[in-house]
């Protein structure tokens, strides 16, 4: 539980950080909440040579809207996101996923560009990214990029982070605005990690058919991923029970269930199935 011995600097800007990785000679890590970099420390899973502190760097920080997308600052507290009116307004499944992350040290630290960018398959707010159609913006040596999420992550920890690059921001699409959200998970009863988390995004017609969903789901495998299986039996139908819980069965299809000693790959694809119906049955009936 003692992480082998590493330098510490702080950044003061953006420029400043990526200078300090390009010194480091591949060594660097950033640091800013620092809830998923030090636990892996600790067990000396990784063991970078300097770190390189990003959390005062107020070019990383606010919320505000650009057209119909919602601009998130990389280095937003999770009770920043949970609490800000603009996200509360627009894009209200993000805010729900944020309430719900880790306990209230974790979410007055921890920062909405470092859950996502460490790509945790366990992170809560993935799950909301991915039903937002989340992208990243990456400032590196060679200038901006911009990344959805899902070509960012790749697998369980790894992403396509080019080297010496900084998050800046996240962007979330705005839904409809016919359309409601949840965001509902069963936690591990130690860590609060989901070990199912469903975001669901879904709208109906004058009809009262589904025309708009979006279901993603966290926990349950290597990474992040949305049920469309789930939400191709459901657009055009008229919501009921029966047919949600339909629908809910293949909340699991052509997905890879994770394992481990609290959940086994069953009990993970039980869950998939019986919280995507919660979800959707919480907004729709």
């Amino acid at each position: 539980m003692i992480p082998a011995k590493f330098d510490y600097v702080r950044a003061n800007s953006v420029e400043q950080a990526i200078q300090l990785l390009q010194e480091s000679d591949g060594e660097g890590k950033l640091i800013a909440g620092g809830h998923s970099l030090l636990p892996l420390m600790k067990f000396r899973l990784t063991e970078p040579g300097t770190l390189i502190d990003i959390s005062q760097v107020s070019t990383l920080k606010g919320v505000r809207k650009a057209g119909d997308r919602i601009v998130v600052g990389a280095m937003t507290t999770h009770r920043e996101a949970a609490t800000n009116p603009m996200i509360k307004e627009y894009i209200p499944v993000l805010a729900e996923a944020a309430r719900q992350v880790g306990d209230i040290q974790i979410r007055n630290r921890g920062t909405v560009g470092g859950n996502i960018a460490h790509a945790d398959p366990a992170a809560d707010l993935p799950a909301a990214a991915i039903v937002l159609d989340a992208e990243l913006t990456l400032q590196g040596e060679d200038g901006e990029e911009t990344m959805s999420l899902d070509s960012f992550i790749i697998g369980p920890l790894i992403t396509m982070m080019p080297e010496n690059s900084v998050v800046t921001n996240l962007t979330f699409a705005i839904p409809p605005s016919h359309t409601k959200s949840t965001y509902l998970k069963y936690f591990h009863p130690a860590s609060g990690y989901p070990v199912v988390g469903v975001a669901v995004v879904v709208g109906t017609d004058n009809d009262k058919k589904i025309d708009y969903i979006k279901v993603g789901i966290t926990g349950a495998g290597d990474m992040v991923f949305r049920a469309e299986t789930v939400e191709q039996a459901l657009i055009g139908q008229v919501p009921s029970e029966s047919v949600i819980d339909s629908a809910a069965g293949l909340a699991a299809e052509n997905a890879d269930m994770g394992s481990d000693l609290f959940a086994s790959e069953e009990y993970r694809e039980q869950l998939c199935k019986i919280y995507t119906a919660r979800a959707l049955k919480s907004i729709l009936l």
